[in-house]
């Protein structure tokens, strides 16, 4: 969403880069596609999102044997010291302590999200259903529903509870199909028999 909002306010393409299409099993052929992602950089000025970025960004130090990530990651750290484009380059993870360290010294800025207060995951909601009839809801049970839940899980589940309004041929958001939303989003907890 951040890279999103980056794109929006600057007036400009988002581009994400897709490290599953980007990685393969060739030797110096994953650093080949990396060297044509930043001369597209060059090219064209836009935001350009790595999501899931530990796949490439991982501790060089670890003791796997991933000598063709390290490497991958020593080209990334290259391309992006050379970098004079006038783009954007976001890195996105869920794991940013297994992230090498001299990734959090090449990018100026680096922002970790914490799960939104209540009344900001309500804020969150009612933005991204401003199109809806939410007069009705009542947002303290649903501030109570997304405790928890990260900002993502929070707008995935404002949108399915917009996707769920449609299937019934309304605008109109209940109370109980947003905080359903917010119920599916939990991580299912493991019990013990």
């Amino acid at each position: 969403m951040t890279a999103s909002v980056l794109a929006g306010e600057l007036n400009l393409p988002l581009y994400v880069v897709v490290l599953h299409a980007l990685i393969t099993r060739f030797m110096g052929e994953t650093a080949a596609k990396l060297h044509l992602v930043f001369d597209a950089m060059a090219q064209n000025r836009g935001v350009y999102l790595f999501d899931e970025f530990d796949a490439i960004g991982a501790q060089r130090s670890v003791g796997q044997d991933l000598g063709e990530i390290r490497r991958v990651l020593n080209s990334f750290l290259q391309f992006l010291e050379q970098d004079g484009s006038r783009s954007i380059v976001v890195a996105a993870t869920n794991h940013p302590q297994g992230l090498d360290d001299a990734l959090f010294r090449r990018f100026d800025s680096v922002v970790q999200y914490r799960n939104p207060s209540p009344a900001l995951a309500c804020d969150l909601a009612r933005n991204r259903l401003a199109v809806f009839d939410t007069e009705r809801v009542d947002w303290e049970t649903v501030a109570i529903a997304a405790d928890g839940l990260s900002y993502a899980e929070v707008a995935a589940s404002a949108d399915a509870a917009a996707k769920e309004a449609v299937m019934r041929d309304t605008i109109v958001v209940t109370t109980e199909g947003l905080t359903s939303a917010m119920r599916e989003r939990r991580r299912p907890t493991t019990t013990g028999r």
